[in-house]
């Protein structure tokens, strides 16, 4: 199976500051966050791939939460490992970090660019009013000055990547019909973390009016940060409904390799969305499992 990861994350936490990475007693619902503890570089991320039995064609690095004092240098420092030999040109594509609201934007959004792989930024956004399930300090998409500041990355031509919960939908949608010339990436499949009837009827409706904005795109993946205990059964019809509304031609895969490692192995993810697909036509499934995230992110 020939893949590209869209969604994965690198880390060496002998040369940089994670501040994520230190917070040994932070609950995030995920058990046990010891075997994160440890560097993930690209080859990790090779060896994962072939003992998993898929050929790793390409892939997209997503921020880390880098030392928020320094966000150029994580950027520096994925740019500099992607030339060593061991790294077989990985990442392809980087998504740095850079608060949209923040008054040295433009310096950071600059600072990015000048490094080729780059491809687009992510800011968590998710608010929830349960604090093991907030990650913003405040409701980013309500914030003019920060809406102002994601219409500047039009002029550097990059993506968006939008983490979200699905009560936060309405207002990414609109951001994004006010912005058409920005593409942005709904991370995660809009993380579909309460199971309850409402939860999950919300979570459908979203997904759905997401889908109606031609520039957004679906990135599935990091089931389990929101299921522990997932299975292939039980993501199906999360995968499905995406792929429905969005098409193949805008849904991708990823791994959010190496947290969801915590709950799976790197096969048994790509396992699950091959046999979830298994039904579709060998276009639709290269357009899922490669050709979309090679168009969006340009690689």
């Amino acid at each position: 199976m020939e893949i590209v990861d869209v969604h994965h994350h690198l880390w060496d936490i002998e040369r940089n500051f994670y501040p994520w990475l230190k917070e040994a007693d932070h609950d995030r619902g995920w058990g046990d966050m010891s075997d994160l503890m440890r560097s993930y570089r690209p080859a990790d991320l090779i060896a994962d791939a072939a003992e998993a039995g898929v050929t790793l064609m390409k892939s997209v690095h997503v921020q880390a939460n880098f030392d928020p004092a320094d966000p150029i240098g994580e950027t520096r420092w994925l740019d500099e490992i992607a030339g060593e030999p061991q790294s077989c040109s990985l990442p392809s594509a980087i998504v740095g970090f850079a608060d949209l609201s923040a008054p040295n934007l433009l310096t950071v959004l600059e600072g990015h660019t000048r490094f080729s792989r780059v491809r687009g930024v992510r800011q968590v956004l998710n608010r929830h009013p349960d604090p093991r399930l907030n990650r913003a300090p405040r409701d980013f998409l309500e914030d003019g000055n920060w809406r102002n500041g994601f219409a500047k990355l039009a002029r550097f031509g990059l993506v968006f990547d939008a983490q979200i919960y699905h009560h936060q939908g309405a207002g990414l949608a609109e951001l994004a019909r006010r912005h058409p010339e920005i593409p942005v990436v709904l991370d995660h499949a809009g993380m579909p973390v309460q199971r309850d009837p409402d939860n999950l009827e919300g979570w459908r409706r979203a997904i759905t009016e997401l889908a109606t904005v031609p520039n957004i795109t679906v990135k599935i993946s990091g089931f389990g940060m929101v299921d522990n205990t997932w299975t292939t059964d039980s993501i199906r019809p999360f995968v499905r409904h995406c792929i429905e509304c969005f098409g193949p031609e805008r849904s991708m895969f990823g791994s959010n390799f190496p947290v969801d490692r915590l709950m799976a192995t790197y096969g048994r993810i790509w396992n699950s969305y091959a046999d979830i697909t298994s039904d579709l036509s060998e276009s639709e499934r290269h357009s899922l499992f490669r050709g979309t995230a090679e168009r969006i992110y340009r690689i």
